[in-house]
């Protein structure tokens, strides 16, 4: 069988093992030590954020960053519904409610038309979470303006956008609170591992507070609030660091793979990669896909095909006011009836979900495997529409 290809897999650069050794010569294998403070600080330096919290996982900083920004049992938090479950889990965790925000064509990312709708439907929500899609950034300034004008805070989920940026500002800076993960299939990675980054100290030692167990300062162990383990430990902090010397070259590889689908699909009239806005400069940590609407071919043919040759690929994001335990969830979408009915869909997320797909962007990639996956949907594709 052919070496499979990984949709997105870790890829060490060798420095990694310095920071680890390290952490086992001087015993701090726990959630701390100077892996853990140094990857804080350098994740600040690349960002252009002062102050950073490393934890267990994206879907932790989350949590504890709707937790710091006041949401509450019975609140309404506003969410992208084009993402992962990570963006919107922590809102149930702390008993609030989504509501989910369709996105729009040119970003793949929340509408600013839908949020500002969303406002005249639910007038008063705590937080608004706003998602970069496959390392693509949102239109933080109509974003932002609208969020501004409402006075609602903005947690900003980059968990898949490190690298990116907009309008020369990199991603994890336009949120009052921002995250990255650095899951194991991230464009780089500590195993598991998230990072919550804000703007003053205050902020920072409230996180890093509840991230080890609210532990008040008694020579016993007292508590007063309920605290959370979400502190990332020294030993995954050191592949971090590891990690970030090549993060550089990573977004610069992501991009080359992009290029190369854009070129091998150019002369495809049935499938366009993910666009890009003006002010927009995506990390495309992975490569989205879609489908046009006369394209025969279906996401799950064109995964099928890819799979039989070891290639793995997966649909997009399924929106999440289309899953089961959010059935009950408001959603909003700036679509008018006569365009929702004109498109056979209710929204702009459940048409580009019913029609993406995620390619291979893994940046162990040779340029001859890009071109052969490339070559697999292309054929895929035109077999369907003889």
């Amino acid at each position: 069988m052919k070496q499979r290809i990984y949709l997105s897999s870790p890829h060490m650069g060798g420095e990694e093992m310095k920071y680890v050794q390290e952490a086992f010569d001087t015993n701090w294998v726990a959630p701390l030590g100077k892996n853990v403070e140094m990857f804080e600080k350098e994740m600040c330096d690349y960002v252009g954020r002062p102050y950073a919290v490393a934890l267990a996982s994206g879907t932790a900083a989350i949590h504890l960053g709707l937790k710091y920004l006041g949401v509450k049992e019975g609140d309404t938090v506003f969410c992208s519904s084009f993402t992962f479950s990570g963006s919107c889990n922590p809102i149930a965790y702390l008993g609030a409610k989504p509501v989910f925000i369709d996105c729009d064509y040119d970003s793949y990312n929340m509408s600013p038309e839908a949020l500002e709708k969303a406002y005249s439907v639910y007038p008063d929500p705590k937080a608004i979470v706003i998602v970069n899609l496959y390392g693509q950034p949102a239109k933080f300034d109509e974003l932002k303006a609208i969020a501004s004008a409402h006075g609602t805070p903005i947690l900003e989920d980059s968990a898949e956008s490190l690298g990116a940026s907009y309008k020369g500002v990199k991603t994890g800076t336009f949120g009052d609170i921002s995250i990255f993960s650095f899951n194991g299939n991230k464009i780089i990675t500590t195993s598991g591992g998230g990072m919550l980054m804000c703007n003053d100290e205050a902020t920072r030692k409230k996180v890093l507070f509840w991230a080890t167990q609210s532990r008040e300062p008694f020579p016993w162990y007292q508590h007063e609030e309920i605290g959370y383990n979400y502190r990332m430990s020294n030993v995954c902090a050191g592949i971090g660091r590891g990690q970030l010397k090549v993060l550089d070259e990573r977004v610069k590889r992501k991009r080359e793979i992009n290029a190369l689908y854009r070129k091998a699909f150019a002369d495809n009239p049935y499938i366009d990669v993910i666009p890009t806005f003006e002010g927009a400069e995506s990390s495309y940590w992975l490569t989205g896909a879609t489908l046009t609407k006369d394209c025969k071919a279906s996401f799950m043919d064109i995964i099928d095909a890819l799979n039989a040759e070891n290639i793995e690929s997966r649909p997009a994001w399924k929106p999440m006011h289309m899953q089961p335990v959010f059935a009950d969830c408001g959603f909003v979408t700036h679509l008018t009836d006569e365009q929702r009915k004109k498109s056979g869909f209710g929204s702009v997320c459940e048409d580009l979900f019913s029609r993406s797909l995620c390619l291979p962007s893994d940046t162990k990639m040779t340029d001859e495997d890009v071109l052969f996956v490339a070559s697999v949907v292309n054929k895929t594709i035109y077999d369907k529409q003889k």
